[in-house]
């Protein structure tokens, strides 16, 4: 996928996010992100966009006006579908207004800029209508190519090196002596190798033996990696190998969950 196929996945995701939580009761528990509310849960889906469409429509290079800038949700639920149709189409708008090499900030450490925040988008799109789906007992239903976009997000952006510097508490339960997790979806091309080293893990894209692997269908894949799903209660995963070390790996991705 590309920046532009992100952003329709981006517009897509939201339309039936919104669709979702249009008129719900805002003080919903959301069982995957515990201490949220439905409310809660909108008003960081239309934010980060808008924060996004700042960041990328302004070009900037420091992130803090982006920051400023934050505009809560509206407070009434009748409200919600209008408002997030707007901040994903703010978000579209944005990126069609710059190139893929154009210098904007991001927190990976990477410079990756526009292509970052683009794939940033669909992650957060579509993990967070699992959030809503969880929230309002919907059926989640997620097409392959979008689900191994929103695992090489996860991944990525969970092992970058500025999240590793920002989380000292995650750093420190990472650290690893060469330990090896490899994760591998079945209905799309995506296959993920991950290495815990002292001071970062190595991520890489290929087919290898590990300690742990676990394979299946991506979107399956996807909620359990996200804490979403618990993996026993995802049958078609299969898991060979080190079931504690992938325990583990698990239970410190909580980077939205909390």
């Amino acid at each position: 996928m590309d920046t532009s196929a992100y952003l329709n996945a981006v517009v897509e995701q939201t339309s039936t996010f919104a669709d979702w939580v249009h008129g719900r009761d805002a003080a919903t528990p959301v069982p995957t992100c515990p201490k949220w509310t439905l409310a809660d849960l909108v008003d960081h889906v239309g934010a980060t966009q808008r924060m996004v469409a700042m960041l990328v429509g302004a070009q900037m290079t420091e992130p803090s006006r982006a920051f400023a800038g934050y505009v809560p949700a509206p407070t009434d639920s009748a409200q919600w579908r209008a408002w997030l149709t707007d901040t994903a189409a703010e978000a579209k708008q944005a990126f069609e207004s710059v190139a893929d090499d154009t210098p904007v900030w991001d927190p990976s450490g990477g410079a990756a800029g526009v292509p970052f925040w683009s794939r940033r988008l669909l992650g957060e799109a579509c993990l967070h209508r699992a959030d809503a789906a969880a929230a309002l007992g919907m059926r989640y239903e997620l097409a392959p190519e979008p689900a191994v976009a929103a695992i090489e997000d996860w991944l990525d952006t969970m092992t970058s090196r500025g999240y590793w510097e920002n989380r000292t508490d995650f750093a420190d339960a990472m650290r690893g002596g060469g330990q090896t997790l490899h994760f591998h979806a079945t209905d799309a091309p995506g296959e993920w190798l991950a290495r815990r080293e002292a001071d970062m893990i190595v991520l890489e894209r290929t087919h290898a033996e590990a300690d742990v692997a676990v394979r299946g269908p991506a979107t399956e894949l996807l909620l359990v990696l996200s804490r979403r799903r618990p993996l026993d209660a995802a049958p078609t995963l299969e898991l060979q190998g080190d079931r504690a070390l992938l325990d583990h790996w698990i239970e410190h991705m909580d980077w939205v969950t909390d």
